[in-house]
């Protein structure tokens, strides 16, 4: 029951809709906010609008569990889209947020591989797929991003945001 409290608890922290398993052919090309969880402030921005955006960065995941850039700089504002595509052969996503957040939801992902959630800061994308994420950084400082998938971020796929005054 102590991690179903604890999924409870970060669904309500972060506003979001649990929807969408992972795994599935149906999260191949989410992301942009628009469609999906209100649009709450989180410590690292909030979900932008794609007519906003001022420009696109290309996000490579590989099954080498990386991702290309691994580092990312934006000014404090900036919407950017990140154009996230999968080149390997299994399932990939791309989840914003500190390492704390990160550290509590990849924990929460290996007891529960199959865990349903889809946040406007998250783009699930099937092998051979891209899919875009959209997102105001508003705040100043350094943020995460990272695969959540169950091994994929204890392997080391994750990488880092630094939003610049």
């Amino acid at each position: 029951m102590k991690i179903f409290h604890i999924i409870a608890a970060c669904a309500a922290c972060v506003g979001a809709s649990m929807a969408l398993a992972h795994g599935s052919g149906e999260h191949a090309g989410h992301g942009g906010g628009a469609t999906r969880a209100s649009a709450a402030q989180m410590p690292w921005g909030t979900a932008g609008q794609a007519s906003q955006t001022s420009r696109t960065i290309t996000l490579r995941m590989t099954d080498d569990m990386r991702f290309t850039p691994a580092h990312i700089q934006v000014r404090r504002g900036e919407t950017l889209r990140l154009r996230v595509q999968n080149q390997g052969q299994v399932m990939h996503e791309v989840v914003l947020g500190t390492p704390v957040t990160l550290d509590e939801h990849a924990a929460a992902m290996l007891k529960h591989p199959g865990m349903a959630h889809d946040t406007p800061y998250t783009a699930h994308v099937a092998p051979g797929q891209q899919g875009d994420l959209v997102w105001n950084f508003n705040r100043a400082g350094e943020f995460d991003f990272a695969c959540l998938i169950a091994g994929h971020y204890q392997a080391g796929m994750r990488g880092t945001i630094r939003v610049t005054p």
